[in-house]
């Protein structure tokens, strides 16, 4: 059986989710997906993960109510579904720009979950 070493600090991981939720909800509009599915897919990712992290118990967070613990499972949860929804909702043949920011956003989104610090 193999550990994960986590290496990020749970400050560095908060500075991580407002930079990602902000550049999700801005992504539609950058990208040119507006008013597309998978462009509504990336602005709820972003408008979740500001939610979430305005609302975690870290250094960052405002009103301190989901543990450092929950906060990460969250994370990985919503990477593999941010990951997965190109071919869940049906927009993975519209084009490589329709389904890679997806992809890229929830590898990264579980890897910053399993290697961020729990405290």
């Amino acid at each position: 059986m193999t550990t994960t070493t986590r290496v990020i600090p749970t400050q560095a991981h908060a500075v991580l989710d407002y930079v990602t939720g902000g550049a999700l909800v801005a992504a539609p509009r950058l990208l040119g997906l507006t008013g597309t599915t998978a462009g509504k897919v990336l602005g709820l990712a972003g408008g979740i993960a500001t939610a979430q992290s305005l609302m975690t118990d870290y250094e960052l967070g405002l009103v301190k109510v989901i543990p450092m613990r929950t906060h990460l499972t969250l994370d990985a949860l919503s990477g593999a579904m941010v990951a997965a929804s190109p071919w869940i909702f049906g927009f993975a043949n519209n084009g490589r720009r329709y389904w890679l920011p997806h992809v890229i956003v929830g590898a990264n989104e579980i890897m910053a979950a399993a290697l961020t610090k729990t405290r």
